[in-house]
């Protein structure tokens, strides 16, 4: 049986031990936190370490910033890394598994004009693989993951599936670089979102969930007994994390959640 997490910003109550109330009652075993740039996620450390002190379950972050490791400018690249290396710390110093990000967010994409991007996939793959080493390393030294998220082609030009990812984990030869599954992403990408899963198994370290219209899971078409069960075949023992929209009631919608997938991948 899956541990169910949700993010934070997804749960009622205004301080993070209301949430972790409300979360423990609707079945959830975790909270996934949010990670903002210009270092607001190091700033939270009293109240993360008091959330911590009573009892509050925070494995991961996700990181929600303008720019990201892959960005075209240098200056925002550098940025993202410090951002990413801070947040690295923070989780480690709360005794967690790691932190979230993709190579970009809304940056560029191929499938929009003007359709080539300024820079060549050979000047991608170095870029990426410069930041992900040096915080893969920095992960390392601080006990975590770094966590790569493919995203859809629309959000970004550069991880889009799995075997992508793969790819540039394994150049970086480190355990602690290693992919952030999200079920939605994978709903467009993946021609065979199970045997996907399968295949990048050794990497995987984090998943997030939400249906195929990015809704909570229950709202769409995803299948989910089979991404389930690929998931649990692939050997993945971490935190299912809710990182979605939410359609009717809000707080109800969250609520449904853990019990859904509890009979999804029974």
């Amino acid at each position: 049986m899956f541990t169910t997490a949700c993010q934070e910003q997804l749960l009622p109550g205004e301080t993070l031990q209301q949430k972790w109330e409300f979360a423990q009652s609707a079945g959830y075993g975790a909270i996934e936190l949010r990670g903002r740039g210009d270092f607001h996620f190091r700033s939270r450390l009293p109240e993360l370490r008091r959330a911590l002190a009573d009892g509050v379950v925070m494995p991961t972050v996700c990181v929600e910033m303008p720019h990201f490791l892959g960005a075209f400018d240098a200056e925002l690249r550098r940025d993202a890394v410090e951002q990413m290396t801070s947040q690295l710390s923070v989780i480690g110093e709360l005794g967690g598994r790691g932190a979230m990000t993709p190579a970009s967010y809304g940056m560029f994409s191929r499938r929009l004009p003007p359709f080539e991007p300024p820079r060549s996939e050979a000047e991608d793959r170095e870029v990426l693989l410069e930041g992900l080493t040096e915080l893969g390393e920095h992960a390392r030294r601080e006990g975590v993951c770094l966590f790569l998220e493919p995203l859809n082609r629309y959000e970004d030009h550069m991880v889009n599936r799995l075997g992508q990812a793969v790819e540039l984990i394994r150049e970086t030869g480190l355990d602690s670089v290693r992919i952030g599954v999200d079920s939605y992403h994978m709903n467009i990408e993946e021609a065979d979102p199970p045997a996907a899963l399968l295949a990048a198994a050794p990497h995987i370290g984090h998943a997030q969930v939400s249906d195929s219209n990015r809704f909570q899971p229950g709202a769409g078409h995803l299948d989910w007994p089979a991404w389930l069960g690929a998931l649990d075949a692939a050997g993945y023992d971490g935190e299912l994390a809710l990182e979605c929209r939410l359609t009717g009631d809000p707080v109800e919608a969250v609520r449904s959640v853990p019990a859904f997938l509890a009979r999804a991948a029974a």
